[in-house]
C-alpha cells in the first residue's frame, strides 16, 4: 500500500503546495475547481464569512496530509 500527495499551486497566492487530492478546499474560476492552500482558505473565510453572504471554504481534517493511493 502507498500514499500519494497533489503537488500543485495555490490558486490565490502560488505558492506550491502539497495536499490530499480528495480533501483539498478549492474555489471556483471560471467554473473550474482549484486548489488553495490553508492560509488562504483561513483567510478568505475570515474576510468572506461576514460580507457578500459568500460560503466559507470548508477545510476538512487530512486535505493536506496523503491519501491512500487507493482512493485516487
Amino acid at each position: 500500500m502507498g500514499y500519494a500527495y497533489l503537488l500543485c499551486d495555490c490558486v490565490a497566492c502560488f505558492k506550491p503546495i502539497m495536499c490530499n487530492p480528495n480533501l483539498v478546499p478549492s474555489l471556483r474560476v471560471k467554473g473550474v475547481k482549484q486548489p488553495i492552500c490553508r492560509k488562504c482558505a483561513e483567510r478568505w473565510n475570515t474576510i468572506h464569512r461576514t460580507s457578500n453572504g459568500l460560503e466559507p471554504v470548508p477545510i476538512e481534517d487530512g486535505a493536506y496530509d496523503p491519501c491512500n493511493e487507493l482512493e485516487l
